[in-house]
């Protein structure tokens, strides 16, 4: 219901201020002016329709009529919106000081524009416009024998949403491996919201390929709590097959455990834990808000070793791996930048203190990769799907 209302406010202000202000200025026609109503009528009879046939499941058993459906409606709500703000903008113009409004209707028009053709390249090319980010990690305690050790770090894949698309997850593998890189880390959210999402494409994410491998954690998603199981049974069901395809996969799952690597005679720790749940409290049953992570599990024998840590929520780095551990270095996923990030901003820095990029305190540090892929709208501008290389430096 919740979601009905913010799909009618967003449709319908703009609308109608645009109808108030501009249509019924322009033309008596009664049935030009219906027509201007069709739209915005039919994305709404499209809703109710969506509902109706899908089920509380329709984000999980038909992802690409939902996301195609968000699409059109971003199409129509953005443009609209855009023209709103800069006609409201020249309303103290013309009614204080009598001036004419054409130049901020022409803007209006003018970004409507542009906001249009920025969601659709978004929602075409822009969800498979894999992007390279190069970073260099430098501590003073790095071993000498990974000075020069490069990792990859992958997140978000949400192969749910990838549904159809096979050539586009192709295209991030081979990227990947033409990196070469002496390790692949995935930050987790592999799936939506059930294990079956993976099979597509199990046989191509299994070609990935490093020299000390591929290691992973999981996301929330991963665990498959947003989906409305018929019992509880179904649920560990879909987990316990999870697991089973990622180790198929020749992935290695880091459930709340570590691993030593090794390099040119030197050693670090790679851990890693389960979802860091923000708002998991003692008190409340695991069964309702489970916690996932355990950080003093998984680091437990790993103390006095340089340690990189794999953990899907950016916020369990200031929570409780910085004042409870000793972890050089935190790899998290989970903000996808809001999936749109323009001049810099995000509507993820409302969310998280830490939605992007690198983040040091005192010589430790946390990278926030915005992920591969995408959950609902199927869209992404200027968060561009991410591959991070991560080269570490003494």
């Amino acid at each position: 219901m919740l979601l009905l209302l913010l799909l009618v406010s967003f449709l319908l202000i703009p609308d109608l201020y645009i109808y108030l202000m501009y249509i019924v200025r322009k033309t008596r026609n009664r049935w030009l002016r219906f027509a201007y109503w069709m739209p915005t009528l039919l994305l709404l009879a499209g809703f109710v329709l969506l509902m109706m046939a899908m089920g509380e499941n329709s984000m999980a058993l038909h992802p690409l009529a939902v996301g195609r459906y968000a699409v059109v409606v971003f199409l129509l709500i953005i443009p609209k919106l855009l023209f709103m703000i800069c006609s409201l903008a020249g309303l103290p113009f013309r009614y204080g000081l009598h001036w004419r409004c054409a130049p901020f209707t022409a803007a209006g028009l003018v970004l409507a524009a542009v906001g249009f053709g920025c969601v659709l390249y978004g929602a075409t090319a822009g969800i498979s416009h894999f992007e390279v980010k190069e970073v260099e990690f430098r501590h003073p305690d790095l071993p000498a024998g990974f000075d020069g050790y490069r990792i990859v770090q992958l997140s978000d894949i949400h192969t749910g949403s990838w549904t159809g698309d096979e050539a586009s997850v192709r295209k991030l593998v081979a990227k990947v491996n033409a990196l070469n890189p002496d390790l692949i880390l995935f930050t987790g959210d592999l799936v939506n919201q059930r294990a079956v999402e993976l099979t597509e494409f199990q046989f191509t994410l299994s070609e990935l390929h490093a020299r000390d491998g591929v290691y992973s954690v999981l996301g929330n998603h991963d665990y498959g709590t947003y989906f409305h199981w018929t019992n509880p049974a179904d649920e560990i069901a879909n987990l316990d097959s999870l697991i089973a395809k990622k180790k198929q996969m020749g992935w290695t799952l880091l459930d709340n455990e570590h691993r030593i690597l090794h390099h040119h005679g030197d050693s670090i720790a790679l851990i890693g834990v389960g979802n860091y749940n923000d708002h998991f409290r003692p008190q409340e049953t695991v069964r309702t808000r489970p916690q996932y992570a355990d950080l003093q599990k998984a680091t437990a024998g790993a103390d006095s070793l340089f340690s990189i840590l794999l953990s899907h929520n950016p916020n369990h780095w200031e929570r409780e791996v910085l004042p409870d551990s000793r972890i050089a270095l935190t790899l998290a996923g989970h903000t996808h930048g809001m999936q749109v990030i323009l001049f810099n901003h995000s509507l993820a820095s409302l969310l998280f203190k830490e939605w992007r990029g690198m983040y040091t305190e005192n010589h430790r540090s946390l990278y926030v990769n915005v992920g591969v892929g995408y959950v609902g709208l199927p869209l992404r501008f200027g968060a561009w799907p991410e591959i991070t290389e991560i080269t570490l430096r003494r």
